[in-house]
């Protein structure tokens, strides 16, 4: 993550890595589109002779003297070939712009996959979310040039300017060798002026996407249907506004000092053309009025000249392009080639998945990048196969940390963690996800069906009588039937009529379903019954044995009372078991369980007259 420490480094990959790189891809994903352009090539070359020879054309044959039949002819001829170029080429343009937005979306995907297979520790940290956030602009579209798709064009447009610069460059040599020289070197100093810009541009890039960032999050907030009750009860409609304009502000200040070295450069740009065309002119006139040239020749190479001038301006213009879509390019490599913490292993789970599993922590430790101390320190824990544990403890004593470590989306400072003797490192990490069946506490569902959500099938392959046995273990039995469209009902009412909403509870509950579902051999339950109220949280405890027949379990609760039907409990301290044991245990033992489950049960006697905060 060097890239926030050193403001003033290279690019990760360089301007004709990138081209190269882009080349590749459309090779591989988008042929057809690489054959459009490279027709492209020749009929655009042809088109920019085709237009300064014709002028000359016309000119010669008229002060030739040549008849009308004649010069209607040559004329007539060189007109139709530079139609059919033209249309050949718009067509191959059109169709290339189709082409283009699949070799986009492919392109799009691996930056999605990149995502969506990372280690979680990794991507959860905030260096790892900017990194995204400057590889996902890749994919946007900016002023129209979209930095993904528009590299390859780039490479071959340069190409042709290159070719029209040899082209023309050969025929005004023939006025003055060096002329081909002064109009070549000048633009030198606009290469580098815009050389000068690129830099900065890229070295205050992670602050500038630092600042986009919030200002993306503050702006898109309100707009949140979740949002909406908070922002009107709480009043804080003025408050997103002040930030948005300190933010916004902070972004017009880098959007002025962009504009204004933007300018510096081309006004760079606008002196040398008025230099070099000046010059160039000037000798071409000089030439004609000693009548050194003759009138078509004079025609000719005027119209090379400016023509020249123009390709050689194309070149750094397209050099200039190419580079400023490089900078977007080597974001998104950076990003894909970002390495995971964690190595998958080799080995499958197909041999764990009918067994009851032995869970071990064996002297488990995690710390937190930047923390000053372990968050889980030296933590020595087995879970029997078929054991049911619980989690308890303060806020912050480390359980969901815990759970993430179980669930591989984190990997430990120290120790190892086992199941059946396996380090789970030695999991291929797709496979031994499939051991697990989590719920964890930020429940979100998304745009799918029911049936879908429980069965995680989107083809229909799911069992559709298991998933609703299963919704009816979790307590969301009925809920098909009060719905239009039954199991197929979409879980969103924004993107279908008639969809539905679920309450928080009835999500829990949901996820709770998803999980039995599965049938993974390890259950863990992080807090899932936090939205629910007594009466259904009793439900659900009802049905714990059926949910955990055949399973390890692990259950995690700030409610003491909800743990009596454990095996097991553990009161998780510092990222330390502090304590462990039967309630009943543990309740003798007079020891801070003890105290706290007192603290919350005396809430629902009437001769609670106070407590401490749990």
């Amino acid at each position: 993550m060097e890239y926030e420490k050193d403001p003033n480094r290279k690019p990760y990959k360089s301007v004709l890595s990138n081209a190269l790189w882009s080349i590749r891809g459309m090779v591989k994903d988008a042929p057809v589109s690489l054959l459009l352009m490279l027709l492209e090539l020749p009929l655009t070359v042809f088109l920019a002779w085709s237009q300064v020879r014709l002028p000359a054309l016309a000119v010669g044959k008229v002060t030739a003297g040549a008849d009308l039949r004649d010069a209607a002819m040559a004329v007539g001829v060189m007109m139709l070939a530079m139609l059919v170029a033209t249309v050949i080429r718009d067509i191959c343009g059109a169709a290339l712009g189709v082409k283009l937005q699949f070799y986009r979306f492919s392109r799009g995907r691996e930056l999605i996959r990149k995502s969506m297979t990372s280690f979680f520790q990794t991507y959860e940290k905030k260096e790892t979310r900017d990194m995204y956030g400057r590889a996902e602009k890749a994919t946007w579209m900016w002023n129209g040039v979209q930095p993904l798709s528009d590299a390859p064009r780039f490479a071959l447009t340069l190409t042709e300017n290159l070719l029209c610069c040899a082209l023309f460059g050969s025929v005004i040599s023939f006025v003055n060798p060096w002329l081909t020289v002064l109009i070549t070197l000048a633009p030198a100093v606009n290469i580098l002026a815009e050389r000068a810009y690129r830099k900065w541009e890229y070295g205050t890039r992670a602050s500038r996407a630092d600042n986009e960032r919030k200002l993306d999050y503050i702006l898109s907030k309100p707009a949140e249907f979740a949002s909406y009750k908070d922002i009107r009860v709480y009043g804080m409609a003025g408050w997103f506004r002040e930030v948005c304009r300190d933010l916004l502000k902070t972004d017009l200040s880098w959007a002025e000092k962009m504009n204004i070295r933007q300018f510096l450069s081309r006004l760079a740009n606008l002196l040398m053309l008025l230099i070099r065309d000046g010059a160039a002119y000037a000798l071409l006139i000089a030439r004609a009025l000693r009548g050194e040239v003759t009138v078509e020749q004079f025609v000719l190479y005027f119209a090379a000249i400016s023509s020249f001038a123009d390709y050689v301006g194309n070149i750094i213009t397209g050099w200039n392009n190419l580079g400023n879509g490089s900078l977007f390019l080597s974001d998104f490599r950076e990003y894909l080639d970002l390495p995971d913490d964690m190595p998958d292993g080799e080995l499958n789970a197909d041999g764990f998945l009918n067994r009851t599993p032995e869970i071990v922590f064996d002297h488990v430790s995690f710390r937190y990048d930047g923390a000053e101390q372990d968050t889980i320190h030296d933590l020595c824990l087995t879970m029997a196969p078929g054991e049911k544990v619980a989690l308890v403890g303060l806020n912050g004593a480390g359980k969901t940390t815990l759970v993430k470590l179980l669930c591989g989306l984190y990997a430990p400072t120290s120790g190892e963690i086992r199941i059946d003797g396996v380090p789970i490192r030695d999991f291929r990490r797709e496979e031994y996800y499939k051991l697990l069946s989590p719920v964890f506490q930020d429940v979100r569902t998304g745009p799918f069906s029911l049936a879908e959500t429980v069965t995680c099938r989107l083809d229909g392959s799911g069992d559709i009588a298991r998933a609703e046995n299963c919704l009816r273990l979790a307590g969301l039995g009925d809920k098909p039937d009060s719905l239009p469209r039954g199991m197929d009902t979409v879980l969103d009412r924004q993107i279908s009529k008639d969809g539905t909403e679920l309450s928080g509870g009835e999500k829990q509950k949901l996820m709770l379903a998803r999980a039995i579902y599965k049938e993974a051999p390890i259950l863990i339950l992080d807090e899932p019954t936090a939205a629910l109220d007594p009466i259904a949280e009793n439900e659900i405890y009802l049905q714990y044995n059926a949910m955990t027949a055949g399973k390890t379990s692990l259950f995690i609760s700030h409610r003491l009372a909800s743990t009596q039907f454990c095996d097991r409990i553990l009161f998780l301290d510092h990222g330390r078991i502090a304590e462990q044991g039967t309630h009943a245990q543990l309740i003798a033992l007079k020891g801070e369980y003890s105290r706290l489950y007192e603290i919350q049960s005396c809430w629902y006697r009437d001769d609670c007259e106070g407590g401490e905060e749990s």
